[in-house]
C-alpha cells in the first residue's frame, strides 16, 4: 500500500519506479492479453488533504460513446504479431490445422449447396479466414462460407432462372456473383464505420432460429436429387422448398441404384466415426472413405455421379465485369443487402456467444470491418459470401487458439488444400457429399430451440412461423427481412400497450389489486396503477383505459401511480392534458405519486406540472416506497372531507409492484 502525493506528475513518477521494482503476471497465463501489473494505493490511509486532492482531481465523467461516433479500423493481426511468442504457435497451428479439415469438405459442400463449382468454397473458405485473420481481433470467429448463406445464395440464383436440373448454377451466376459479395461487403464496412453494427440486437433469436431452420429444410430438399442420384433435362429449378421437395419425389421412379446404396454406406461410415471418434476430422475422412467405396463400384461397373475436376493454376483473380450490371440489378442489391444482414447476424451472434464463454467479449466494430473486408476480397477471389461459421468457430476454440493468426494459418492451408486437389476432387462421388451436407443442415435444426421460441410467448410463436412459412413458400431472403419486420411490430404492438390496474385502499392500511368484480372500499378514491411505456403510440390507449375509469359518477379523486410508466413524450403529456380537461368537467381531481425524476421534469418543462398543482404531485422516494402513495391518499381524504387524515400503507409488493 502507497499513500498518494499531492502532487500528480510526482506521483506518477513513484508509481512508474514501483512498476519497474513489481513483477508482472505471466504473459503466459493471460492469452490475448496485454502485459498488466497490479498496483493497490489505499486512499483512507493517506493524509486527509492528500484524499480531498485525489478526490477533486478524478472527479471527471467518463464520456458516453454516442451513435453514429465513426469507427476508426485497425490492423489486428500486426499487433499481434508484435506480442507473438512461443507460447502462441502450438495452438494456433493446431487449431489452424483442425480448421482445415474441417474447412476444405465444409466449403465443398457449401458451393454444392449454392450451385457453384466445388473451387468457389475452397476459395472463399480460404481467403475469408486469411482476411478475417487480419482484420479480425478475436480468435472467436472463423469466417468462411456457411450452410446459411450458401442456401441464400442458391435462392437468389434459382429465383434468377440460373439453376439447372442437375442442381448447379449458370454461367450468369459466375457473373452476378462477385456484385453480390462486393456490394455485401460494401455495407458491411458502412455498417462498421458509421458503428452501427450494434442494431443485430434488434433482431431476436427467435427470427435467426427460424432462419436457420428453414434453410435447413432447403438444403436437405435440395440434396435428395443427389442421393437418390437424379438427373434431368431442363434449364430451370424451383427456390421454393415445397417445389423442390415435390420435384424430387416424383423423380424417386428414376432413382440410380448405386446412388442410394453409397449414400446409405456413406451416412453409416460418418455415423460410426461419429460415435467412435469425435474429434477426428470425421467429414474429412467420410469423404475419403466414400470415394475408396466409388472405386470400388466403378471396378463392378456401378456409376455414381462425381464431382468436377478443376485447374488449380492460380488463375482465380477476377474482376466483377460490368455487363452484369445489366442483369436485374435491383435483385443484384437486394440480395446484397440480405446477405450482409445475415453475415452480421451469424458473425456477431456466434463471436458473442464463444466470447461469453471464456469470459471474454468481442469488438463488433472490428469484426463487422473484419467480415466486410472478407466479402470484398471473395468477390474479388473467386469466394462465396463470407459470415462466422459455428461449427469451424467453435472449433477453433476447442483446439486451443490463442489468436487470430490462427485463421489467417487455417486460411492458408485451406489455400495449400486448393492447390493439391484440383484433380483429386474428381474422385469425390457427388451422392457422398450430397449425404454429408445433409447432416450437416440437419444439425442444424435445434429442436430445443425451435420449442423454446414456439412456446415461449404468442409473439415469439407468430414471428417463428412468419419467417419459417416465408423463407419456405417464397424465398430465404425475404424470410429474414419478414421475420425482422414482423418482430419489431409486435414489440411495438406489445409497449404500445402499458397495463392499468386499479387498487383499493382500506381502513387497515392495505393496497390492494382489485379485480373487475370487486368494488373499491372507498368510492370516492380510485388509484390507478400504470405500468408500461407511454410513448407516443400508446398514448390513446392511456386516454381511453383512464377516461374509462373516470366515467364512474361517485368518482372525487383519481390517484395515478407513475413510478413503471416509462418514456413519456409530448404525445402521452398531450393525452394526460386533455384527462385533465374531461375530469376537470365532472368535478374530479388528479393527483400523481411515485412520480420519478425523469417524468417529474417532464412535466415541469411542459407545464403541466403548474396546471395540476404542485401540491397534487407526490415524488417517487427510493427510501420509503410507499410515502409517496401514502402523501397521495392522504391528500386525497383532504380534498373530500377537508379535514386532515393520518394514513400508513402495508402493500403486498406481490400484488402491487409500484408499491
Amino acid at each position: 500500500m502507497h499513500s498518494l502525493h499531492p502532487d500528480l506528475c510526482i506521483q506518477m513518477v513513484t508509481s512508474l519506479r514501483l512498476l519497474q521494482q513489481s513483477d508482472p503476471f505471466p504473459h503466459s497465463l493471460i492469452p490475448n492479453k496485454p502485459h498488466f501489473f497490479r498496483i493497490s494505493l489505499d486512499i483512507a490511509q493517506s493524509p486527509l488533504v492528500y484524499r480531498i486532492y485525489f478526490m477533486k482531481k478524478t472527479s471527471t465523467k467518463i464520456p458516453k460513446s454516442n451513435l453514429g461516433t465513426l469507427f476508426s479500423p485497425s490492423f489486428p493481426a500486426l499487433q499481434v504479431l508484435i506480442k507473438y511468442n512461443s507460447f502462441h504457435l502450438p495452438g494456433d497451428f493446431r487449431a489452424a490445422l483442425n480448421v482445415a479439415l474441417l474447412a476444405i469438405p465444409q466449403g465443398m459442400a457449401y458451393a454444392l449447396v449454392a450451385g457453384l463449382p466445388i473451387q468457389y468454397g475452397l476459395l472463399g473458405s480460404a481467403f475469408a479466414a486469411i482476411f478475417g485473420g487480419l482484420f479480425g481481433r478475436d480468435r472467436f470467429i472463423t469466417l468462411g462460407p456457411t450452410n446459411a448463406t450458401a442456401v441464400l445464395l442458391f435462392g437468389v440464383f434459382a429465383g434468377l432462372g440460373m439453376i439447372n436440373q442437375n442442381g448447379m448454377g449458370s454461367e450468369s451466376t459466375l457473373l452476378v456473383l462477385p456484385w453480390i459479395l462486393l456490394f455485401a461487403g460494401i455495407f458491411l464496412l458502412l455498417a462498421a464505420f458509421l458503428s452501427i453494427s450494434f442494431m443485430v440486437q434488434f433482431v431476436s433469436r427467435t427470427v435467426i432460429t427460424a432462419y436457420v431452420t428453414t434453410a435447413s429444410l432447403l438444403i436437405i430438399a435440395n440434396q435428395a436429387k443427389h442421393v437418390l442420384g437424379l438427373s434431368g433435362k431442363g434449364e430451370e429449378v424451383p427456390s421454393e422448398f415445397w417445389a423442390i421437395l415435390a420435384q424430387a419425389l416424383m423423380g424417386i421412379a428414376q432413382a440410380s441404384p448405386p446412388s442410394i446404396l453409397l449414400s446409405i454406406i456413406t451416412a453409416i461410415i460418418f455415423l460410426l466415426l461419429q460415435t467412435k471418434f469425435k474429434t477426428w476430422p470425421n467429414v474429412a475422412l467420410t469423404l475419403v472413405l466414400s470415394s475408396l467405396v466409388g472405386l470400388v463400384f466403378k471396378q463392378y461397373g456401378w456409376q455414381v455421379s462425381q464431382l468436377d475436376a478443376f485447374e488449380s493454376n492460380g488463375s482465380f483473380l477476377i474482376i466483377p465485369s460490368i455487363n452484369a450490371m445489366g442483369l436485374h440489378w435491383e435483385t443484384i442489391l437486394w440480395s446484397a443487402s440480405a446477405v450482409s444482414l445475415l453475415c452480421l447476424l451469424e458473425g456477431l451472434s456466434i463471436g458473442k456467444s464463444l466470447a461469453a464463454r471464456a469470459g471474454d467479449r468481442i469488438d463488433s466494430n472490428q469484426e463487422t470491418f473484419a467480415i466486410g473486408c472478407a466479402n470484398v476480397s471473395c468477390s474479388f477471389l473467386s469466394g462465396m459470401p463470407a459470415s462466422g461459421s459455428l461449427t469451424r468457430s467453435s472449433l477453433n476454440v476447442q483446439s486451443g487458439a490463442r489468436t487470430s493468426l490462427s485463421n489467417i494459418f487455417a486460411g492458408s492451408l485451406v489455400l495449400s488444400g486448393y492447390f493439391l486437389l484440383g484433380d483429386l476432387v474428381a474422385y469425390v462421388p457427388l451422392p457422398s457429399l450430397a449425404t454429408l451436407v445433409i447432416f450437416i443442415g440437419a444439425s442444424l435444426v435445434k429442436a430445443r430451440q425451435i420449442k423454446t421460441v414456439s412456446k415461449a410467448t404468442r409473439s415469439d410463436a407468430i414471428t417463428f412461423l412468419v419467417t419459417l412459412g416465408v423463407g419456405l413458400v417464397i424465398s430465404l431472403q425475404m424470410a429474414i427481412f419478414a421475420g425482422v419486420i414482423t418482430s419489431i411490430l409486435l414489440f411495438l404492438k406489445k409497449v404500445a400497450h402499458p397495463e392499468m390496474i386499479e387498487h383499493g385502499y382500506n381502513e387497515e392500511g392495505e393496497l390492494t389489486e382489485l379485480s373487475e368484480k370487486t368494488k373499491r372500499p372507498e368510492p370516492e378514491v380510485s388509484i390507478v396503477h400504470v405500468e408500461g411505456e407511454l410513448f407516443f403510440a400508446a398514448a390513446d390507449l392511456f386516454y381511453e383505459q383512464i377516461r374509462r375509469v373516470g366515467e364512474d359518477e361517485n368518482l372525487r379523486v383519481l390517484v395515478l401511480k407513475l413510478l413503471h410508466a416509462h418514456h413519456l413524450d409530448a404525445t402521452s403529456v398531450l393525452a394526460l392534458e386533455e384527462l385533465l380537461d374531461y375530469l376537470k368537467e365532472k368535478n374530479c381531481h388528479v393527483l400523481l405519486c411515485e412520480v420519478r425524476r425523469d417524468a417529474l421534469r417532464i412535466l415541469r418543462d411542459s407545464g403541466v406540472l403548474a396546471r395540476i398543482n404542485r401540491k397534487n404531485v407526490f415524488p417517487h422516494s427510493a427510501v420509503n416506497p410507499t410515502l409517496s402513495t401514502a402523501k397521495a391518499i392522504r391528500r386525497a381524504k383532504h380534498l373530500i372531507s377537508g379535514e386532515q387524515a393520518k394514513v400508513t400503507i402495508y402493500a403486498d409488493r406481490e400484488k402491487d409492484p409500484g408499491g
